[in-house]
Parts: structure tokens; C-alpha cells; sequence
């Protein structure tokens, strides 16, 4: 199951924006972030948990994926019978995917994991990037899905790029490529976003992700849960 493994890489970073004249990137961002909540909404967020399925190449495979602020992140997937699972935190991660015939818990690299770290992060690329020592510019223009989006090119401090496409009507980030990377390969990785909706928090996330294999759908979203002590480490 290659797929599922690089539709993992897909949803990790996965957990999740009308201008007329020239823009500045704080501008754009400055609408986006209102247009999902607000930064006041977002800072009561510690930890969210999001269930969804997308269907691979004919198999339906169900994602949970959780994101504890400062603590970690992890996937897990039920698939043929079987479940999985991947997890990230400051200093380790781990692997066990049964469906692609391994036995055991395997170890990430502390190279990969320090790559990885964006994983574990609450909200997306464009909030606080100031704050994380990221740079960001104005790439232009694109229709994504047949909507105007301002392009924008996030620098993390290791010199890895992130572009981000902001819808110009809705606010809301259409579109993510990153540039991901596991067991000493790098790939392209492109996400879509769209039908989102507004949480009790007052928060707004998509509940569709175009990934790489197929399209997940989120059926549930649950945020602040109290999750166990235990929860971020690797028990099969």
C-alpha cells in the first residue's frame, strides 16, 4: 500500500482565504485570519481531533488524526482490517503500519523528525509565521478551481518552502504545496481545501482535503479534548 503511505505524508500536514489593486502579504494574511475565526478564537485552541475517510484505489480508509498543542501529533488508520498508526512529538516518532507488513513499531530518524515538525502545528502555515521566524512574499496570481487565489511563498528558517494559495473572495487557503520528506526522500506533496465550516468554537476548518490518492472527508471535528498522558506514545 505505497499509496497510503505517501497519502499519509499528504494529511499530516494536513490536521489544517476580493482584492483589488496590489496587496501587501499582511494584508492577505490579516483577512484570512479573521476569515477562519479570528487569532483570538484560534488561541483557545490546544489540541484538535479530526475524523474522515478517503477512498485508495478502491480500499476506504478511515483517518484520525490528533494535534496536541507543544505535545504532538498523531494519524491513526484503519484500513482491510487493520490499524496504524504514525506519531510525531518534539524529539521522536514512530511508525506501525500493519497493512504494509510491518510487525513492529518502527523508529523515525531524528532528521526526519525534526522535518516533521510542522506536523504537529495547530492552525496553518500562514498564522504566526512572523512569530516562527518564517519569511513569506507575493508569488502572483493562479485560478484554483476556477477561482482568482494570491500566491504566496512561505521560507521556514531551514530554508524549505511552503506555497500557499489564498482564495481572493473567500479568504480561505485553497491550496497547499510543501515539499515533504521520509526515510531521506523528498517529494511534492499538494493539498486542497474547501467546504469549511464554522466549529462551536468559533473557529473555521475545511471538511474536504484533496490529497494525492483520493479526497478525505471529514465527519468529525472535536477540539480541546482532554486526551491521556499516554496518548503520544507508540502502544500498539
Amino acid at each position: 500500500m505505497k499509496a497510503v503511505r505517501l497519502l499519509l505524508t499528504g494529511i499530516a500536514i494536513a490536521g489544517m482565504t476580493a482584492f483589488a489593486g496590489a496587496q501587501t502579504v499582511d494584508e492577505i494574511v490579516s483577512r484570512h485570519v479573521d476569515a477562519i475565526g479570528g487569532k483570538s478564537a484560534w488561541d483557545k485552541v490546544t489540541s484538535t481531533r479530526m475524523e474522515g475517510m478517503v477512498n485508495v484505489q478502491g480500499t476506504d480508509v478511515n483517518i484520525t488524526l490528533t494535534k496536541q498543542k507543544g505535545k504532538g501529533m498523531r494519524q491513526d488508520i484503519a484500513v482491510m482490517g487493520m490499524t496504524g498508526f504514525q506519531i510525531i512529538t518534539p524529539t521522536n516518532g514512530w511508525t506501525y503500519m500493519p497493512f504494509q507488513g510491518q510487525s513492529e513499531v518502527d523508529s523515525i530518524t531524528t532528521g526526519d523528525v525534526q522535518k516533521m515538525q510542522d506536523a504537529m502545528e495547530i492552525g496553518d502555515p500562514l498564522m504566526e509565521y512572523k512569530q516562527k521566524g518564517y519569511t513569506a512574499a507575493l508569488a502572483g496570481k493562479e485560478t484554483i478551481n476556477g477561482s482568482e487565489a494570491s500566491k504566496i511563498v512561505i521560507t521556514k528558517k531551514d530554508g524549505t518552502k511552503q506555497t500557499v494559495f489564498v482564495d481572493n473572495k473567500t479568504n480561505y487557503i485553497v491550496r497547499l504545496v510543501s515539499v515533504q520528506s521520509m526515510n531521506g526522500q523528498e517529494q511534492e506533496v499538494t493539498n486542497d481545501f474547501s467546504n469549511y465550516q464554522k466549529l462551536p468554537e468559533g473557529i473555521v476548518v475545511p471538511m474536504t482535503i484533496g490529497l494525492p490518492f483520493g479526497e478525505l472527508a471529514i465527519s468529525k471535528v472535536e477540539v480541546n479534548k482532554t486526551l491521556d498522558e499516554n496518548f503520544f506514545k507508540p502502544i500498539k
